[in-house]
């Protein structure tokens, strides 16, 4: 067989990009997201969160894995469907940390700290096949005393896929200036209400409440103002559960997966909340649902390790109509120190949360 001889062509020249005209400068080449920084936010500005997100049984499922919670309406469908409602709906605080997910990449990815949320209204029920996208609005601004960071509020709705508001609060978080020397922006700190409205709560008769399916035998009567209610069990944290359930909600904060961020890694505020209003079956389980919170003050950090317990006070009974009432509660929670003393301060508190429940009224 000859010998064969290869000649190697020139390399064709690859001609300019078409999109790119000549003497522009090049396009950036990290494409991430580094968040938002004071400088970021204005007055009146409205972000139109990315991702919506489907939610299913599944993740009313892992929600249960996570924290253990109880309450029927949202573990039995026969239950559901007694009481007038078409299906189980979803747990109220799972839907809350889903629409609260949706908006930290926009709002607090950066933040230093979440300072308080209000004005937290469940305006309707969220069943397993419903989509939810969320918007928020910068109702809020204030600089801080070092100059160096300051306020932002914003006010966040959370809409399923008809449109229907389901979910609507204020929240307000302390975020760092991109430059410390950057002037303020124009202060505006919203008046905000000391109790949001449970009046305008979704909620079907409860004429059909079945206290022995319920597994709580107490009605709106049964309560009344100024008792104390320990709920006696106590939780560890556990490093993997706190971040998988920051991932459930996509809450992408660096503060609580990434320990070259933040060591110790931070346990989500959302997920105190949950682990408290789990225990508070014991002792709350007729107060099935959550028609509102009044505030939620995150007094001190959680990190895993530390063992949750909880402790509720009850600050009104109120009848809404037939046979369905509502408790505006407090429940405290504290680390590695059980409630049969009703703390009410001191190094163990970490949680305040103000809100009103739903319960069955004779």
């Amino acid at each position: 067989m000859p010998n064969c001889h290869w000649r190697h062509k020139p390399r064709a020249k690859i001609p300019a990009s078409p999109g790119r005209r000549p003497g522009l400068p090049p396009l950036p080449m990290n494409k991430g997201n580094a968040g938002n920084f004071l400088e970021d936010f204005r007055l009146g500005q409205v972000f139109r969160h990315a991702i919506p997100r489907t939610l299913t049984i599944a993740d009313q499922a892992l929600y249960a894995a996570l924290y253990g919670s109880r309450f029927a309406l949202q573990s039995s469908e026969p239950f559901a469907r007694a009481l007038g409602y078409p299906a189980a709906p979803l747990d109220d605080l799972l839907v809350f940390h889903i629409v609260f997910g949706r908006s930290v990449a926009d709002v607090s990815l950066n933040a230093i700290a979440n300072l308080g949320l209000a004005e937290c209204r469940f305006l309707a029920p969220v069943y397993p096949g419903d989509t939810l996208s969320a918007t928020s609005e910068v109702i809020g601004l204030r600089q801080v005393s070092s100059g160096k960071a300051g306020i932002v509020y914003v006010r966040t709705s959370g809409s399923n896929q008809h449109g229907v508001v389901v979910l609507s609060y204020v929240r307000w978080v302390l975020i760092p200036k991109r430059e410390a020397e950057s002037p303020a922006p124009p202060e505006h700190v919203p008046v905000l209400a000391a109790s949001a409205d449970p009046t305008g709560f979704d909620c079907p008769t409860l004429e059909q409440w079945d206290t022995a399916i319920a597994g709580a035998p107490y009605r709106l009567g049964d309560y009344r103002n100024g008792e104390k209610i320990d709920h006696v069990d106590g939780v560890t944290v556990e490093e993997a559960e706190h971040q998988l359930a920051t991932r459930l909600y996509q809450n992408p904060a660096r503060v609580h997966f990434n320990k070259l961020a933040h060591d110790p890694r931070l346990v989500y505020g959302g997920h105190a909340m949950s682990i408290a209003r789990a225990l508070s079956f014991n002792g709350l389980g007729s107060a099935f649902r959550v028609a509102a919170i009044n505030s939620a003050r995150h007094v001190a950090p959680l990190h895993a390790g530390a063992t949750v317990f909880a402790w509720s006070e009850i600050l009104d009974v109120r009848r809404l109509r037939a046979h369905v009432g509502a408790l505006r509660i407090v429940t405290r929670a504290t680390v590695d120190e059980p409630c049969f003393s009703f703390p009410v301060a001191g190094p163990s508190l970490i949680l305040e949360l103000d809100y009103w429940a739903v319960v069955p009224a004779a």
